[in-house]
């Protein structure tokens, strides 16, 4: 039930959730500030994440850390090259009375950590793709709903690395953002390790029942968006795309491959829930630039040109902005 008498109340609410959901976060992660707020808009948006970082950046404590604050189950789901899409999606069997029986397997969760996602093979990998765009399952014909809030945070290695399938573009497309981690700078390190080491570990108040957290992701769908930042948005997604009429000329030279036309769709939900997270009630052009470089990264493809030159996607998405 909506506790409150209008979307503005709402708007106001939203921006104090957030700033305690981040508190309580920040009670077990140190630092990652950026990394935190693009996973909470992802989450309000309805969207998933694709973590990118080497082992031990503590990706698994924050996705059971934000789990936890927002009151919701969470699943982990370790990828490994033996895993069977039945491990994640769950099977039928035969019961006492010999009728069959449908197992539900980890994915029905609310929130789901698909560990090294990129350890196992693509027919593995794409049995996610349902489950993250329609919110389903599918099973021997029969559909099986995923219960609200549904959201898939997926962590990767670096694709250099031995043993890794680099994800199918259709599922790539699926994410939301692709969140690049980095080591921490030495005084956080300090903090991490004092913290770690003790004997006393901090507990985590929930913050949001899911009920809250499907009506704040409604919100921001009301949210109203200026035409000429709608505008920008769908212009920006266009100059990816190389010998097109709006083609940037660092496309044309650096890219073999553009964003669709989903980017501009996240473009514009991230930029209203970047806007309501700083207490604005529309958003402007650098509420869309702010998310640019997570929701774009992992939809363009560099060609061997830029590679060569030490050309990164980051560099040519700052370009195109």
């Amino acid at each position: 039930m909506n506790k409150y008498n209008s979307d503005v109340e709402s708007a106001d609410a939203f921006k104090k959730v957030i700033s305690d959901l981040k508190s309580e976060i920040q009670k077990r992660i140190i630092g990652q500030e950026e990394v935190i707020q693009l996973v909470l808009t992802s989450i309000f948006c309805n969207g998933h994440s694709l973590l990118v970082g080497v082992p031990g950046l503590a990706k698994t404590m924050l996705v059971q850390t934000i789990s936890s604050a927002l009151d919701l189950d969470f699943n982990r789901i370790q990828f490994t090259p033996d895993l069977m899409p039945s491990d994640i999606l769950g099977s039928e069997t035969l019961d006492a009375n010999r009728n069959l029986k449908f197992i539900r397997g980890p994915v029905f969760a609310n929130i789901i950590l698909a560990d090294e996602i990129n350890r196992t093979p693509p027919k593995t990998q794409s049995a996610l793709l349902e489950a993250m765009q329609e919110r389903k399952v599918t099973i021997s014909g029969n559909d099986y709903e995923l219960q609200a809030p549904f959201f898939v945070l997926a962590t990767q290695n670096p694709i250099e690395q031995e043993g890794t399938y680099p994800l199918p573009e259709a599922q790539l497309d699926r994410f939301m953002f692709q969140i690049n981690l980095d080591y921490p700078d030495f005084k956080s390190e300090v903090e991490i390790v004092t913290k770690t080491t003790a004997i006393e570990e901090s507990k985590i108040s929930h913050v949001l029942n899911a009920e809250e957290i499907i009506h704040f992701q409604e919100l921001i769908r009301k949210v109203p968006v200026p035409q000429n930042v709608i505008e920008y948005a769908v212009e920006l997604v266009a100059k990816t795309r190389k010998n097109r009429e709006k083609a940037h000329e660092m496309a044309n030279n650096y890219l073999d491959w553009g964003a669709g036309p989903r980017a501009s769709q996240f473009l514009i939900l991230g930029a209203k829930c970047n806007a309501l997270f700083n207490g604005k009630y529309s958003p402007d052009i650098e509420d869309v630039k702010s998310i640019a470089v997570p929701v774009l990264q992992h939809r363009i493809i560099r060609n061997f040109k830029a590679e060569s030159e030490g050309i990164s996607i980051s560099e040519i998405i700052e370009a195109l902005t």
